[in-house]
């Protein structure tokens, strides 16, 4: 069976960076950037984004685009006989079905929201009200499971059409009107009355706030954001690698891919900080900051049910072009793994993700006395994905690229450097084989550390 290719560079671009550009960008980043104190935190995540990411991100490519082949298969035909890499399919298998386990229900929670703000149920809703609009959602599985379900077959039915005709297509008009959208509200929240404090507290780094917020604890967590919010080590990008052609270096496209998922997280800073501080409002408010506190901001603002509409609908696009990133990945394994075709693949899948977010839905209520670890199911899916099998995953692919008992450095820098544009250095050779492991290491060790001390 032929394999399918992107029909265009963009639309590999859009779509790798539209797994990457998820709900980490848009929900988690702004609320750690107000934790940590504002712009010096933005300066820490930069930096490790650069030389944590970029790297692995390059290596999972060249992996995807030598083998031609998912996770499922790309170390059995990559790997030197005898060896056991392909042992690792089945974690990379496992993350992206864990981490569909729960965002398809966080996808669900967006697409209800903007429903919500778009027929006008937060308008005249004090604080307190809005606060009980969640928490009355998260005591309804019924509802939560509708909503859950419609995502799963939405974005199943996208992938069902095809690499180009339906992922390719709908992804990159996804992506560019989230970017459109974004800057259209980012510029709202700019021109509000008092959002120059917000400005300065995001854009002027203070390092002595850092400090009084904890500088270990900031660069800990630059550390994880800037490795979590680009998927890697699940071989949800290895994919796309395995899609594009051999006109570009991989070291090229990974930068295209990080500057926008970067511009992407900014740009969401630019959104929320000059509305919080317009409003009076604690950025650094956690989690809670998108369904409790920026509903509360546009029920503020002039106009604020349509801005509110437009931020909602950004959310669901950013949690949607994850999931079907992620589906792309989990229906190529079944394609690689037992040749079927694609519709068999869809169907199978479209029952057992929706079967596997179950758990996550019901630990809001019917499940709610089950709290593995001190938090709900969420919390322990959202756990074992991140703390666990990102980082260790991305531990495989460091060590299979730049080992000579793996696919080796010499092979990795060919197919890397294959094509015209940016090549992968030489001289990160001792960085990328020996230093960079022993980061990726420390991240999961932390990782630990900080759940359980």
């Amino acid at each position: 069976m032929k394999r399918e290719k992107f029909g265009s560079r963009l639309g590999f671009i859009l779509i790798s960076a539209g797994c990457a550009i998820g709900l980490g960008n848009v929900w988690r980043f702004p609320y750690i950037t107000g934790q940590y104190g504002g712009a010096a935190f933005v300066l820490i995540y930069l930096f490790f984004l650069l030389i944590l990411g970029l790297p692995i991100m390059v290596m999972e490519f060249a992996v995807g685009r030598g083998s031609q082949a998912s996770a499922a298969l790309s170390f059995d035909k990559l790997e030197p006989k005898g060896t056991k890499w392909h042992w690792y399919k089945y974690g990379a298998m496992a993350g992206n079905y864990l981490l569909m386990m729960f965002y398809t229900t966080i996808g669900g929670w967006m697409l209800l929201y903007f429903v919500k703000m778009a027929s006008g149920k937060f308008s005249n809703l004090d604080a307190q009200a809005i606060e009980g609009e969640f928490v009355d959602l998260t005591s309804r599985p019924v509802l939560m499971t509708v909503c859950m379900i419609f995502v799963v077959i939405l974005c199943f039915a996208i992938c069902s059409r095809g690499l180009q005709k339906g992922v390719e297509k709908i992804t990159k008009v996804m992506m560019i009107v989230l970017l459109i959208l974004m800057i259209v509200l980012a510029v709202r929240s700019i021109t509000l009355e008092g959002a120059g404090e917000g400005l300065r507290f995001y854009l002027y780094p203070d390092f002595a706030k850092l400090k009084e917020n904890g500088l270990k604890e900031a660069v800990f967590s630059a550390m994880g954001q800037a490795f979590f919010t680009l998927s890697l080590g699940i071989g949800a990008l290895a994919i796309f690698g395995s899609y594009i052609d051999k006109k570009r270096t991989l070291a090229g496209e990974a930068v295209y891919i990080t500057v926008l998922d970067t511009t992407v997280a900014l740009i969401a800073g630019l959104i929320i900080f000059p509305a919080c501080f317009a409003f009076g409002v604690n950025p650094g408010s956690g989690p809670m900051l998108i369904f409790i506190t920026l509903p509360n901001i546009f029920n503020s603002m002039s106009g604020g049910r349509i801005w509110g509409t437009i931020f909602f609908l950004c959310m669901f696009f950013a949690a949607a072009s994850t999931i079907i990133a992620v589906f792309e990945n989990i229906l190529s394994f079944a394609m690689d793994l037992t040749g079927c075709s694609r519709k068999k693949a869809v169907i199978f899948n479209v029952i057992a993700i929706i079967i596997l977010s179950m758990p996550c839905v019901l630990g809001f209520n019917v499940w709610s006395g089950f709290a593995p670890m001190g938090g709900n199911i969420l919390d322990l899916e959202d756990f074992i994905v991140s703390n666990n099998l990102l980082p260790l995953g991305s531990l495989v692919y460091l060590l299979f690229c730049t080992s000579r008992y793996g696919w080796g450095w010499k092979n990795f820098r060919k197919e890397a450097n294959t094509g015209e544009g940016l090549k992968f250095p030489v001289w990160v050779r001792a960085y990328v084989s020996y230093v960079l492991p022993l980061i990726v290491l420390f991240i999961f060790i932390q990782g630990y550390w900080a759940k359980f001390h």
